[in-house]
């Protein structure tokens, strides 16, 4: 059997998010079935519907923004019945471009917190294991980095970490990717292959990782929907040292445990050294120290 790493991205157009982040949530082939019915249990829990009904995705900037922890908070938590219908009804609402009431506001808060929060305990319910790799939101380009076909280190890190498990477990792996658009999809995926053919730690890395990864559509993919979720927790909520971006205090109580419990724990290759899932990059030109 093998393992599937569904990935994404936060802060790349370097607009609001305090960091550059990228990774993402691996599962087990035989679990993801399992996983992607409890994601549907779980939306329709919180919402009372599938978010697909009014164009609708599941989105770490939606669920966790700051309006939604805001909107939660404005009556008392509400019995799942209630939450339910007036969610719903707020979904409504906002697609016939109507405007919502003040509990239907609250609920949809409470919704988003609610579906949020049961998103880390169905990883868990599964096995799933998070990988991330975080870089400062402005990154300085190098005079000495010539070729746009060099894969930048963060991916680097990523692929490296997701290795080290599937060696220790021996078990193929595959990449799956939000796609986002073709030109820039096709020169990642270029940058990939590369990366596997090209140099020698690719190379004996792609005994374990099928080089090739594949691209889907977010708003179909409960699991790369669930990444975007995480991804997005870390950037605002979850800090490494040298990280000086503060963080939000409402998504670090509420993610950060859950972060460290869900991140791949295992070692190096050489079996010396720790290796953890997530990994903060200070800098994507220099080595490391």
């Amino acid at each position: 059997m093998s393992w599937l790493f569904f990935m994404d991205e936060s802060g790349h157009d370097h607009k609001q998010c305090p960091y550059e982040v990228r990774g993402g949530v691996a599962l087990h082939a035989g679990k993801l079935w399992g996983f992607v019915q409890a994601m549907q249990r779980l939306e329709l829990q919180a919402f009372g519907c599938q978010l697909s009904q009014f164009g609708n995705e599941i989105k770490g900037s939606t669920l966790l923004d700051r309006k939604r922890f805001k909107f939660a908070g404005q009556r008392e938590l509400m019995t799942n019945m209630d939450r339910q219908k007036n969610a719903r009804s707020f979904l409504e609402k906002s697609h016939r471009n109507q405007s919502p009431s003040g509990e239907e506001f609250a609920a949809y808060g409470q919704a988003c917190v609610f579906m949020a929060q049961g998103i880390f305990q169905v990883i868990n319910d599964h096995d799933g294991i998070i990988f991330a790799a975080i870089v400062p939101n402005i990154t300085r380009k190098s005079e000495e980095l010539r070729y746009e076909e060099y894969l930048r280190k963060d991916h680097v890190f990523l692929l490296e970490r997701y290795f080290y498990m599937l060696e220790a477990k021996q078990e193929f792996g595959l990449l799956v990717m939000d796609e986002i658009e073709k030109k820039e999809d096709r020169k990642l995926s270029k940058r990939i292959e590369k990366y596997y053919t090209s140099t020698s730690k690719g190379q004996y890395r792609a005994a374990w990782v099928v080089p090739s990864p594949f691209f889907v559509s977010s708003d179909m993919t409960y699991a790369v929907q669930a990444a975007d979720v995480c991804i997005y927790a870390i950037n605002w909520g979850y800090r490494l040292p040298r990280m000086e971006q503060p963080a939000r205090t409402e998504i670090d109580s509420n993610f950060s445990q859950w972060l460290k419990k869900l991140q791949y724990k295992g070692t190096t290759e050489d079996g010396k050294h720790p290796a953890y899932g997530i990994v903060y990059i200070p800098d994507l030109f220099i080595s490391r120290a």
